[in-house]
C-alpha cells in the first residue's frame, strides 16, 4: 500500500486475533506509514494474540478498559509521549453484547446486559472522544473512526441489542463530529461493514446463512474485512479530510438492494 499515512500517528482498539477487522487495520496502516499504540481491554488481551500483532508492527499493547475513562486518560497520555506527539488517527472496533452471547431474544432481555451492551459497545466511543477531545490529543485535521452495522438502520432480529448500541454509535460519531470538526478540524465517521468472520460476529446466531444471503443479495458480493481495512486507511488519509459525521457502508451494495433474483435463483 501507498504511504498514505506516513508519519502519522495513532490509537487503533479492537485487535483481538487476525480474524479481527482491527487487526487487518493495524497491519494495513503499518504498511502505509503509520505509527501507533494497540490497545484493548485486559480479558481480551489474555483471550487474544495482540502481541503477536504489536511485534509485527513494532509497537506497543496499552490495556484499556474503554469504558472506564481514567483508564483511557492514562491510555491517551502514554500514547502520546511514546509516538512522541499529538495523534492523528483514532479507531474504534470495540462491540461486545452479554445478551447476545447468552441468547437472549430481544423480547427478553436482561437490562443489566443490556446496559452493559450499551457502554462496551456505544459510550465507549463517546469516551474515547471527549477524552481525546479534553485532553486536546488530536491534532488538526485528524481522523476518527468506529466500525459499526446496517442493523443500526434495518431489522435484523438475531443482531439483538447490538442493534440499538451501533445506532447510537452513529449517533455519537455525528454529534461528536460537529464539535470536534468545529474547533480542532477532527473529522468523525463510522464505517457500516458487510457480515464478516470475524470471532464476535461469527457468534450471532445464523451467522453463517445470513453471509450466505449478504453475499448473494450484494452485487459485489460481500466486503472482506481486508478490504474493509483498506477502505478505513483511505478514511484515515488526507485525501479524504472533507468527509466527516457520516455513516458511510462498505457493503459490496448491500444497503442498496432490495432484491437480487440471484435469491430466487438459488
Amino acid at each position: 500500500m501507498h504511504k498514505l499515512l506516513d508519519g502519522k500517528k495513532g490509537i487503533i482498539f479492537g485487535a483481538l486475533d487476525d480474524k479481527s477487522i482491527a487487526w487487518k487495520i493495524a497491519e494495513k496502516a503499518r504498511e502505509a506509514g503509520a505509527t501507533f499504540t494497540l490497545s484493548n481491554a485486559p480479558v481480551a488481551l489474555r483471550m487474544g494474540k495482540i502481541n503477536e500483532l504489536a511485534e509485527q508492527c513494532n509497537t506497543k499493547v496499552i490495556a484499556a478498559d474503554a469504558t472506564k475513562v481514567d483508564e483511557l486518560e492514562a491510555l491517551v497520555d502514554q500514547s502520546v509521549e511514546l509516538l512522541g506527539g499529538k495523534l492523528d488517527f483514532i479507531v474504534h472496533s470495540i462491540g461486545m453484547s452479554p445478551n447476545v452471547r447468552k441468547k437472549r431474544h430481544y423480547t427478553d432481555l436482561n437490562y443489566d446486559y443490556y446496559l452493559k451492551t450499551l457502554d462496551v459497545s456505544a459510550a465507549s466511543f463517546h469516551k474515547v472522544l471527549q477524552t481525546a477531545y479534553k485532553k486536546e490529543a488530536m491534532n488538526d485535521w485528524g481522523s476518527i473512526l468506529a466500525l459499526s452495522y446496517i442493523a443500526a438502520q434495518k431489522v435484523f432480529p438475531d443482531y439483538g441489542d447490538m442493534a440499538d448500541a451501533k445506532a447510537a454509535l452513529e449517533s455519537i460519531a455525528r454529534s461528536f463530529g460537529y464539535h470536534f470538526g468545529v474547533r480542532n478540524k477532527v473529522r468523525v465517521n463510522t464505517v457500516s461493514q458487510s457480515p464478516t468472520a470475524t470471532t464476535a460476529g461469527s457468534g450471532v446466531t445464523g451467522f453463517d446463512r445470513f453471509f450466505d444471503y449478504a453475499d448473494k443479495m450484494s452485487p459485489l458480493g460481500n466486503a472482506s474485512a481486508e478490504s474493509c481495512a483498506e477502505f478505513c486507511i483511505s478514511l484515515l488519509a488526507d485525501h479524504s479530510k472533507m468527509i466527516t459525521m457520516q455513516n458511510l457502508f462498505h457493503d459490496g451494495g448491500f444497503s442498496n438492494m432490495g432484491m437480487n433474483p440471484a435469491l430466487l435463483d438459488g
